[in-house]
């Protein structure tokens, strides 16, 4: 069963379109991801699922519920970690809490979810006083204080050192395992594709591609890459004339080579025959940015047009 369903979705700015056109569903229990560049129009999406923005077109359901026309329904079974929430300085944790509490008749136990996000301690904080990777804890705590049955999750973990970052995604996984749907808008590769089970990936405002994040790298052809530092100079002709190849890239004094086939062997006997040395060679499988450039053409760090 589905628990969102989005169709046709567009949203206007005058003569700006930043969304054109999107459907896609999202199935009850999942974690489902919106990927995308800066401007790429995640953010525009799921703030019209969650009825904080008015669409110029199309329709949304979120069990059954319009979020224009049930709004007060909705706000019952949906809970959303905004991309930039912020909260009163003096404000204690426990005193946000309460309050969000107060606006559910079905709440949850708001200390039992403190302990569970790891927030005890800091009841009593103010909200001044934590830490990036706190406050993002503190927002998933306000999000499921309601008992959602979808929970909207928008740039979680922006801003967050890496550690602070894995601790999240262990959070995400958590509220997962309540039962929660959970909508994830992220532009970290290595995110999606630890915690989402289908991506919808947004360029432009358009859905690019639907589908796992396995199936997406594997749809696009994206191959595999192979990491190397030439110990003499390289001439890139040398491994673009090479069947296997799709692409050569330079970043500093390390070569990355995107292609298919056996790669590894055909890159380095390239080399050999030309005596060049291939220093700290590593091989991995393409991924998520790999899929993105070969799906649009461009590369995923550029923002959306």
């Amino acid at each position: 069963m589905s628990a969102i369903v989005v169709s046709n979705l567009r949203v206007q700015y005058g003569r700006k379109v930043a969304v054109d056109d999107v459907s896609f569903a999202v199935e009850e229990g999942e974690v489902f991801g919106v990927l995308g560049p800066n401007g790429a129009g995640k953010t525009t999406t799921v703030e019209c699922i969650a009825g904080l923005r008015e669409p110029t077109g199309g329709s949304i359901s979120v069990h059954g519920l319009d979020p224009r026309r049930d709004a007060a329904e909705l706000h019952r079974i949906l809970g959303v970690q905004l991309q930039k929430s912020e909260m009163p300085d003096r404000l204690r944790v426990a005193e946000a809490m309460e309050l969000y509490a107060s606006f559910y008749d079905d709440h949850a136990d708001w200390r039992e979810l403190l302990a569970e996000l790891d927030l005890s301690a800091q009841a009593d904080s103010p909200f001044a006083s934590l830490s990036g990777g706190q406050k993002q804890r503190l927002s998933i705590a306000l999000a499921l204080v309601g008992n959602p049955r979808v929970a909207v999750l928008d740039e979680l973990t922006t801003g967050l050192d890496p550690a602070a970052r894995r601790d999240t995604w262990g959070l995400v996984e958590q509220v997962r395992a309540r039962g929660v749907t959970v909508v994830l808008v992220t532009h970290f590769m290595e995110e999606a594709e630890r915690l989402c089970d289908r991506l919808a990936l947004i360029d432009g405002g358009r859905l690019v591609a639907l589908d796992t994040p396995a199936a997406l790298v594997a749809r696009a052809g994206a191959g595999q890459k192979v990491r190397f530092r030439p110990t003499t100079p390289l001439d890139d002709r040398v491994l673009t004339a090479l069947p296997e190849v799709a692409s050569v890239e330079r970043h500093g004094s390390q070569v990355q080579v995107t292609g298919t086939g056996n790669l590894v062997h055909a890159v380095t006997s390239a080399l050999a025959r030309n005596r060049i040395v291939a220093a700290d060679l590593r091989a991995e499988p393409a991924g998520l940015e790999d899929a993105f450039l070969a799906l649009t053409g461009r590369r995923f760090d550029h923002p959306s047009p």
